[in-house]
């Protein structure tokens, strides 16, 4: 590993090739490497070393997604023209502090966006405050999304190929993370909402082996995970009508008018995309609970939720508040608000994690509150977000963020960054070691 002479400029030499990244403000980034490639419906297929420079685009590679409302909202304004839309997505990006530097821990960043919208390389996750901080190294990884990584369920529309692409990462990183300076026994995955639901079904998937050794699961939605295959089947048939059209632009307004109904399904079509029992690379329902207490030896486990998860969804509807906004109306919202975070989120972690410890695994339970008066909202889904990446210039204009002082972000953000570093390094956070008042944490 070298570095060239011109300033803002440097060479990592990896297996894969030699990786020209950037320089700035303390950190060097590596950004959008392509992985694996892809033809539609079909597993990907790694890339293979190459003589040749490896030099980052100009935008940012995105899977083909509807812009949501209330993402551009409550997280922040997307600017189109930073991306390039490309539905074989399989891309990462690495960061880390400048100097030398050996067998750093490492962190991968799995994006939420109910397996339908994100990216991994974006300004509000962006870790470079992160890796100067606490010397890690952190890899951000983009996946298929949508139609083209989560629905699925015969030959010609295989399931689960999202979480293939992943998979296909993770061996990149393995291979290839101890040239940019990091320990590639030591690898951590780290995901929020749908990413989180990701990373606790790679732990019972099948080829992963020696991938990673320790994961943090943030909101991930277990509560909506069971009973979905007749929910998944109906929507494949559904869209079987648009699997081969060529406007990817089409495509993504002609499925939203074929989404299962939530009457019909319940909670779980709120997410009508995700991983599906029963295919490669998952083993049956059935069986999964006794898979994670299987393999209970093989990973560390730090899980948890916000406190009022669902607040992102239901104190922000002009709609709710103009009925429920105040009084009984808003004891109601307050009320609901606590249900459905618990059901989705709350009482399956609980479960999850106890049942992990019982397993003999070493599991870690901890929830994030706020304790902000000023702040209605509560500690709502993606609060955890600014806490960890930090970044203040990207959540400037985040509606989530409107009642809270950047400095209660920073101050409590700064030491759980040092928290979940600390689990990243060696699996274990100390009763001795600082803890924001935002964060009750206990090990199982």
């Amino acid at each position: 590993m070298k570095s060239q002479q011109q300033i803002g400029t440097y060479v990592f030499q990896t297996p894969f090739g030699r990786i020209i990244a950037l320089r700035e403000n303390g950190v060097i980034r590596a950004r959008s490497i392509r992985y694996a490639r892809s033809e539609r419906f079909k597993k990907p297929v790694p890339i293979q070393p190459s003589t040749a420079e490896i030099i980052f685009p100009d935008q940012t590679p995105v899977c083909p997604q509807s812009i949501s409302p209330l993402i551009e909202k409550m997280i922040g304004h997307t600017n189109l023209d930073n991306f390039e839309v490309d539905e074989s997505t399989q891309y990462l990006s690495v960061v880390r502090s400048e100097g030398e530097k050996n067998k750093l821990p490492v962190v991968v960043w799995i994006h939420g966006g109910s397996h339908e919208i994100g990216c991994g390389d974006i300004p509000t996750s962006d870790a470079s405050e992160w890796v100067k901080e606490q010397d890690i190294i952190v890899v951000s990884v983009s996946y298929r999304l949508g139609m083209f990584g989560f629905l699925g369920g015969n030959e010609e529309r295989p399931a689960n190929l999202g979480l293939f692409d992943v998979i296909e990462a993770l061996k990149w990183i393995k291979m290839n993370i101890e040239s940019f300076g990091g320990d590639a026994e030591n690898i951590t995955l780290f995901g929020q909402s749908s990413g989180g639901d990701v990373i606790a079904h790679l732990m019972i998937s099948d080829g992963i082996e020696g991938l990673f050794q320790r994961v943090i699961i943030q909101s991930a939605p277990l509560g909506l995970r069971h009973g979905r295959q007749k929910m998944s089947a109906e929507f494949l048939r559904r869209t079987d009508g648009i699997k081969n059209e060529a406007d990817v632009l089409k495509m993504m307004l002609a499925y939203k008018k074929e989404v299962p109904s939530v009457i019909k399904y319940g909670l779980k079509a709120v997410m009508p995309f995700g991983l599906q029992y029963g295919f490669p690379p998952l083993c049956r329902e059935d069986e999964a609970e006794e898979r994670w207490n299987t393999r209970a030896n093989k990973f560390d486990v730090l899980i948890g939720l916000n406190n009022d998860e669902t607040a992102f969804y239901l104190k922000t509807s002009e709609a709710l508040n103009t009925y429920f906004g105040k009084g009984f109306g808003q004891k109601l919202i307050n009320k609901t608000v606590h249900l459905t975070t618990e059901k989705i989120y709350g009482k399956p972690a609980e479960l999850f994690a106890e049942n992990y410890a019982l397993a003999g695994g070493n599991v870690y339970l901890f929830r994030i509150y706020s304790t902000l008066e000023t702040n209605h909202i509560g500690a709502a889904h993606s609060i955890d977000l600014p806490l960890l990446f930090g970044n203040e210039g990207a959540w400037r204009s985040a509606g989530l963020l409107k009642d809270i002082p950047w400095e209660y972000i920073h101050e409590n953000g700064r030491k759980l960054r040092a928290l979940w570093a600390e689990f990243a390094r060696n699996g274990h956070i100390s009763d001795d070691s600082e803890k924001p008042e935002i964060l009750k944490i206990q090990r199982m």
